[in-house]
């Protein structure tokens, strides 16, 4: 199968969980074709349709609730209960359980794919000690007060010029339909306070999830604004690519509540909607977005770090430790050219 009958099959499936929204599709596909790592970013579907055969070896690894459909891009911030910066992963839509090398090898494919400055040899080594050493630690959160200061300050970057993401949010067009109940409802719970006065906005973002359903809730509230966010979810991508068809649990809530982090609270699952809080704060952050002075090898270690915080959620460190040990030393780098690969050769093919 192709990669332009995979889109199709995968959006035809996708269609009967959630409302997909056509202009965002044709902007999801107009994506697709602008570079290889935008084509990384909106083709979960196809990694995981294709990565078994390219990578055999890695398939036979121990299985952990996993993310995915994570990528370089995949990380951001968020407040704790206690109101700490904390950094992590940030997006789970895809979450399904996986063989832990799958979250290994796609976020250093994405690292080759995002033409980081680092050598490729080395950024995907830090990856791996990164997630080694977070094994052996047990795990631990990102907190960002005390510790990491080369991490907050590339982290932080943008939360210099907070006037502007405001003004871009309150510059997004007004949706034209009521949203759905369900959404609605879900907003409502992760407001400050009942009986707010919102308006809602449509917001396009992201590349995996572009052509889904998109809320975002603007309230002013104390002196300022606030936003909460609501998306639509459908099973993942990677049940897709094993049964073809059917539907399957949501498992979005279900990793937040198991891996080592520090939670968000205003993050929260609520049947087939996903609700968070928007604040300069709050938000994925991309790596355009980031000083140039980042530490691009600091930075690959921390992702490696993160992804042993998710994956220890569901299996033993001694486990996922054990299989490692197995591995030659050029494992990741040499299934992440494979896959990279595999990803230009179907970025090529769309338009034939």
């Amino acid at each position: 199968m192709n990669i332009v009958k995979a889109t199709a099959k995968y959006e035809a499936w996708l269609s009967q969980h959630l409302h997909l929204l056509d202009p965002d599709l044709a902007l999801k596909h107009t994506q697709m074709r602008s570079a290889p790592f935008p084509f990384l970013r909106a083709t979960f579907y196809r990694w995981a349709q294709v990565w078994g055969e390219i990578c055999p070896e890695e398939v036979k690894a121990p299985r952990v609730l996993g993310v995915g459909d994570l990528h370089v891009e995949n990380f951001g911030t968020w407040r704790d209960i206690e109101g700490r910066l904390i950094w992590g992963i940030n997006d789970f839509d895809e979450a399904w359980r996986i063989p832990y090398t799958m979250d290994l090898v796609r976020l250093s494919t994405s690292a080759l794919m995002a033409n980081m400055a680092c050598e490729a040899k080395t950024g995907i080594a830090a990856v791996l000690k990164g997630y080694g050493e977070a094994l052996e630690a047990g795990g631990r959160p990102f907190a960002l007060a005390e510790h990491h200061a080369a991490l907050r300050i590339m982290a932080t970057a943008r939360l210099h010029e907070p006037e502007k993401y405001w003004e871009k949010l309150r510059a997004l067009p007004k949706v034209k339909a009521e949203p759905p109940a369900g959404a609605q409802k879900a907003i409502a719970r992760l407001m400050p306070e009942r009986g707010l006065q919102w308006r809602v906005m449509h917001r396009i973002a992201g590349l995996g999830s572009l052509g889904r359903e998109r809320f975002v809730a603007i309230a002013d509230w104390h002196g300022g604004s606030i936003a909460r966010e609501a998306k639509a979810l459908a099973p993942s991508a990677c049940f897709w690519a094993a049964e073809g068809k059917g539907t399957a649990p949501i498992l979005y809530q279900k990793i937040l509540d198991t891996a080592i982090r520090c939670r968000d609270p205003f993050v929260h699952f609520q049947k087939r909607w996903i609700v968070r809080r928007l604040a300069p704060d709050c938000s994925r952050i991309e790596l355009s977005a980031m000083p140039k002075e980042r530490d691009e090898i600091r930075l690959l270690y921390a992702m490696g770090w993160e992804t042993a915080n998710v994956h220890l959620g569901s299996i033993a460190a001694r486990a996922l430790a054990a299989d490692l040990k197995k591995r030659p030393s050029n494992w990741l780098l040499k299934a992440a050219r494979a896959m990279e690969k595999s990803v230009m050769a179907d970025f090529k093919a769309q338009g034939k």
